[in-house]
């Protein structure tokens, strides 16, 4: 070997340990819990998702950017898209639009690039998982990022229909459960065709849940940047507009609109279960990994649940760090046991969700 292929081969293996911590040190900086999860799947499938995870955080940046006009973020989100095709070209784009960032989430979509080097080091099989599923979700924010655009500024919510909300959560979370269930299938043992096509039935459900729960949780935050995803149907029934969602005079309606949201949170989310139970037991890391994000959303929709605040601008609600780990705990004591995971669920759920009644 010759003295500068000696060198080009040292700045490679530079170059990717460079790459990959930066990618680590992000993951906590973007989400905490996350990060904690992320830990309890098995080698071999903790690498793809932390990768798959940071790309869908550099599309939902683009997408929430309050100086990035609506159809700017639907070409970026394509170009974006376009990237994890095989020999697509660097993404400088984002590197301009957030060379000044404002927070670790804008950073991370100006180093795009370096996320995207190492998506592209993974096998091929883990980026066939990945490619289809990031690259609907981009189409689909992108296709809502020109219908927000143009509804905001008629000062008309951006969401109609529980359906049309559902659509959203679709592209920006039900793809994510699809994706996960592509990876988790490529890994070990365990996936008969049966199981495989109960997971992927019930993919989508599981990505809703999780969503509605964020969507319940962050109602106050997501009406400061101008998003409503509480749709005007269920307003309607309970004869408010959105955009009086959280007035004090309307806090009883208001009240009522998010439990009809947590209801059907609450269904998706007992689906969910479904899935993480349809998951071969011998596939212990898959499962807790699973069962840890299914609990932590079980938990929010009761903090949710008849909080007075819920719909407060101040009131931010989050399970407390030591409910997160004790959660973690529980869920390693009964990963192994359909019947313990089942149970663990309804102590959490309580007796008076009325989902559980499907179990």
């Amino acid at each position: 070997m010759t003295v500068s292929a000696t060198v080009s081969a040292a700045s490679l293996r530079s170059r990717e340990g460079s790459d990959r911590a930066f990618c680590d040190a992000m993951l906590p900086k973007v989400s905490r819990t996350f990060a904690i999860s992320i830990r309890l799947l098995p080698t071999g499938l903790e690498r793809p998702v932390l990768i798959s995870y940071l790309l869908c955080r550099i599309a939902d940046t683009i997408e929430d950017s309050p100086n990035v006009a609506a159809e700017r973020k639907a070409e970026l989100l394509g170009t974006f898209a376009s990237t994890l095709d095989p020999d697509a070209r660097p993404a400088t784009v984002l590197r301009e639009t957030f060379a000044a960032p404002a927070n670790d989430e804008e950073m991370l979509a100006r180093e795009a690039e370096t996320v995207l080097r190492e998506y592209r080091r993974l096998p091929s099989e883990q980026r066939r998982a990945v490619q289809p599923w990031i690259q609907e979700m981009c189409g689909g924010m992108a296709e809502f990022a020109c219908r927000h655009g143009q509804s905001y500024q008629t000062r008309v919510a951006a969401l109609s229909t529980m359906t049309e909300l559902e659509r959203y959560c679709y592209f920006v979370a039900g793809t994510v459960g699809h994706l996960l269930t592509r990876l988790f299938e490529g890994h070990g043992a365990g996936w008969t065709q049966q199981r495989r096509e109960r997971l992927e039935g019930l993919a989508t459900s599981f990505g809703l849940g999780l969503q509605l729960t964020n969507i319940i949780k962050d109602v106050a935050d997501d009406r400061r940047r101008g998003w409503i995803f509480v749709p005007q149907e269920l307003c309607q029934l309970e004869g408010i507009d959105p955009a009086h969602l959280q007035d004090a005079a309307h806090r009883e309606a208001g009240r009522g609109v998010m439990q009809l949201l947590i209801a059907k949170a609450q269904g998706h989310l007992v689906d969910a279960l479904e899935y993480s139970r349809t998951l071969p037991r011998r596939q212990y890391g898959i499962r807790l990994f699973c069962l840890s994000a299914l609990y932590f959303a079980v938990r929010t929709l009761r903090l949710a649940e008849g909080n007075d605040r819920l719909l407060d601008p101040a009131h931010r609600l989050k399970i407390s760090r030591s409910e997160v780990y004790r959660t973690l705990t529980a869920a390693r004591i009964v990963a192994p046991s359909n019947t313990l995971v089942a149970w663990y669920f309804r102590t959490l759920a309580g007796s008076d969700w009325n989902a559980t009644s499907r179990l």
